[in-house]
């Protein structure tokens, strides 16, 4: 029977792993490590800027450990959604880390980048064909807002990864990639079962999420012809039917459907076993063909930000902070008219925490809170007009009175300067997909020795 035995050490590089975790996966022997590196989780920024979230000495902590497995066990390794976002400077920058890794190791290896930053001017081509089309909850967009994104990546299916594998790749390091494809990838080519393949590639995502120690560390997918057996790696852990087929409902609307380049993944005849020594078999998915698109993703600058943050314990306060808030707002936005300040040069927000700042809604009746933590947010054009509305607000932050004729009370600003510049902004714009003619159709595979045998492309 064809099988593929794929190692998931984490739901993404830089997070870490036990190492006893990693040593017992590394021991059951993988055919493949696979994992994910990126998401959108963390908001627009990383996209908007092209930079990655997690710290430059942990990812490479995680890589290293990665490389020296595999290239002990001699087996491949795939990451998606290299740099957090996917952009080239992140798959730039974590084909970097690949290098000083295998060259401080001394070991030579045949590393595939693969690029999936698109060019505005081809993804202009393909809305002008009507090939662009929004997903659901997507913003209305024209053909400017391809050019107004600072980046626009293209959510990579598992072909490209195959193509890398098919070139005799050990590393192959790619930019946005959905993050079942780079975990399917590799079972595809051996022949598994395409339906189990997608359908425990979705469970093993986000690491040790589909076990009953979500935090403790990865999991260990055995994929063959009929279905798949999943287990957990960390001392302790477990997987359950619940733990596993709870996760299709993981950044995924429907509880059944799973919706990937090409195709979609039906769970609703699977069929999940509660196996010895806390595994789980699964068997009975099936999977429909698609035409194929390719998910785009693009965000552009939206401003710059000054945040101040004021803790308050005042009983007159505690009583209507939504009232206090008002008085509050509306006393600032007259004072900064006064000032100069246009109204629609700037926005701002007051969020009460402690009170209604997470969900917005009304609070439960007769509810008073013991104490505030309360957030200003100014957005503007310039961070200097941003600062200056911030600072504007300051005095009354620390002294603003529930009542005017009250003497004024005093809060307090935890820091010191109260003011927090936090640079430029950034907005999701593209929530779109693309239609593709080849599904290799807006990336580019580029391959080269590392380590030992540095510099020589392929």
């Amino acid at each position: 029977m064809k099988q593929c035995k794929v190692f998931v050490p984490f739901g993404a590089l830089g997070a870490g792993i036990s190492d006893e975790a990693f040593e017992r996966g590394v021991a059951l022997g993988p055919d493949i490590i696979s994992t994910d590196a990126g998401s959108t989780d963390s908001g627009p920024y990383y996209l908007g800027s092209g930079r990655g979230k997690y710290a430059r000495r942990a990812v490479k902590r995680d890589m290293e450990r990665l490389i020296q497995a595999a290239h002990a066990l001699h087996i491949p390794i795939t990451v998606g959604s290299a740099g957090t976002c996917g952009s080239d400077l992140g798959v730039d920058e974590l084909a970097a880390i690949c290098q000083e890794i295998c060259g401080e190791q001394g070991i030579s290896a045949k590393l595939a980048k693969i690029y999936t930053q698109q060019d505005p001017q081809y993804l202009k081509e393909k809305y002008r064909a009507g090939r662009v089309r929004a997903l659901e909850g997507a913003p209305d967009i024209t053909e400017a807002v391809f050019d107004e994104c600072t980046t626009i990546v293209g959510l990579a299916g598992a072909e490209p990864f195959m193509e890398a594998l098919g070139q005799g790749a050990d590393i192959v390091v790619c930019g946005r990639a959905t993050d079942t494809a780079v975990i399917a990838a590799y079972p595809l080519m051996k022949g598994c079962d395409a339906a189990a393949c997608w359908h425990a590639a979705k469970s093993a995502e986000c690491g040790g999420l589909c076990t009953t120690d979500p935090q403790g560390g990865g999991v260990f997918l055995t994929i063959d012809e009929t279905g798949f057996t999943v287990e957990a790696t960390a001392p302790g852990s477990r997987c359950t039917p619940y733990s596993v087929s709870a996760h299709l409902l993981y950044e995924n609307a429907d509880p059944v459907r799973l919706t990937e380049p090409g195709v979609v993944v039906d769970t609703a005849a699977s069929r999940y076993t509660q196996l010895e020594n806390g595994r789980v078999r699964v068997e009975g998915t099936r999977l429909e063909r698609t035409p194929y698109t390719m998910k785009l993703e693009g965000a552009s600058p939206a401003g710059y930000q000054t945040i101040s943050l004021v803790g308050i314990r005042d009983r007159g306060v505690m009583q209507d902070p939504l009232r206090w808030l008002k008085n509050l707002s509306q006393y600032m936005e007259s004072a900064l008219q006064k000032m100069g300040v246009a109204g629609e040069s700037y926005r701002y927000e007051l969020r009460p925490y402690g009170y209604n700042a997470v969900y917005g809604g009304p609070v439960p009746k007769g509810y008073v809170p013991n104490e505030l933590g309360v957030m200003l947010t100014v957005t503007a054009d310039t961070q200097e007009l941003a600062t200056q509305v911030a600072k504007a607000f300051n005095p009354y932050l620390l002294h603003f009175p529930v009542h005017r004729d009250q003497q004024l009370p005093s809060f307090a600003f935890p820091y010191s300067p109260a003011e927090t510049e936090r640079g430029r902004l950034y907005a999701f714009r593209l929530y779109h997909v693309a239609e593709l003619d080849d599904p290799l159709e807006g990336c580019r595979i580029c391959c080269e020795t590392i380590g030992k045998e540095a510099g020589r492309n392929e």
